[in-house]
C-alpha cells in the first residue's frame, strides 16, 4: 500500500502541473514547462519499466487446513455432572490457533502450529494444580483420521484464570505424489473431552463465570 500511495500521489503531481503552468504568467513559464516536460519523461521511462517477478513461493501448494474441532473447543467441568456456574470446576477453551507451513517438489508436509489455551479454576475447584489433556489430529479433509496424538497439559493456577500457549512443531504429513497439495488434509485440535462435555458445547451453552473476577472492596 505504501508504494502505490507513493505513485499515486506522483501522479497526481504530473497531470495537475500543466494546468498550474497555464495560469502562470510570469517570463519562466517556458523553461518550467520544459523542466516539468523532461522529469515526466523520465518518471515514464521509469514506471513503466516490467515490475520485478515476485520471490518464489517456498510452499508447492496452499497449506493443509488447521482448525479447532467444535465439540472439543472448550472444557467445562461440572461437579456431579450438574449444569450450573456454581458446579464449575475447572475451565478451558482454546481461543487463538496460527499455524504454518512448508513443502516443495515431492517432499512432504512439515506443520507448525501455536494454540492459545484460556483456563480457568472454578469455584468447586479442590486444588491449584490440574493436568489438561489435549489431541492434535491429522485428516484427509472432511473424512478419514490419519493419525492423532494426545499431550499432556499441566496447570498451576496462581488466579483463577490463567492463558498458556503451546507451540507444536514436527507435524509432518507425507504425500502421495507431488501433485498432492495441502488443501487436501487438515489438522485438528481440541481438548479431550466426555461425551457429556461435547454435546455442551454443541448445543452452544455458556455460562457466565464469575470465578477470577475482582472481589467488591469492603465498605467498612
Amino acid at each position: 500500500m505504501r508504494r502505490f500511495f507513493t505513485y499515486a500521489l506522483a501522479g497526481l503531481i504530473l497531470v495537475s502541473a500543466p494546468a498550474a503552468m497555464a495560469q502562470g504568467r510570469d517570463r519562466g513559464a517556458d523553461r518550467k514547462q520544459q523542466e516539468e516536460a523532461a522529469k515526466k519523461k523520465s518518471r515514464d521511462r521509469e514506471w513503466n519499466q516490467p515490475e520485478a517477478p515476485l520471490p518464489a513461493l517456498r510452499n508447492a501448494g496452499p497449506c493443509p487446513y488447521v482448525k479447532v474441532l467444535y465439540d472439543a473447543g472448550r472444557y467445562i467441568e461440572f461437579e456431579g455432572g450438574k449444569e450450573a456456574a456454581g458446579n464449575v470446576v475447572y475451565s478451558g477453551e482454546i481461543q487463538g490457533l496460527s499455524s504454518g507451513c512448508e513443502y516443495k517438489d515431492a517432499e512432504p508436509i512439515r506443520v507448525s502450529l501455536e494454540a492459545l489455551f484460556a483456563l480457568g479454576k472454578g469455584p468447586k475447584a479442590t486444588s491449584d494444580r490440574k493436568t489438561y489433556r489435549y489431541w492434535v489430529a491429522v485428516t484427509t479433509r472432511n473424512s478419514t483420521v490419519i493419525t492423532k496424538e494426545y499431550f499432556d497439559l499441566p496447570v498451576r493456577f496462581a488466579d483463577d484464570r490463567t492463558m498458556v500457549t503451546e507451540k507444536l512443531e514436527g507435524i509432518v504429513i507425507p504425500r502421495a505424489s507431488m501433485e498432492t497439495s495441502g488443501s487436501n488434509f487438515e489438522v485438528l485440535i481440541g481438548f479431550d473431552v466426555t461425551p457429556q462435555m461435547a454435546e455442551f458445547n454443541r448445543d452452544g451453552k455458556r455460562f457466565r463465570v464469575s470465578a477470577g473476577a475482582p472481589k467488591a472492596a469492603d465498605s467498612n
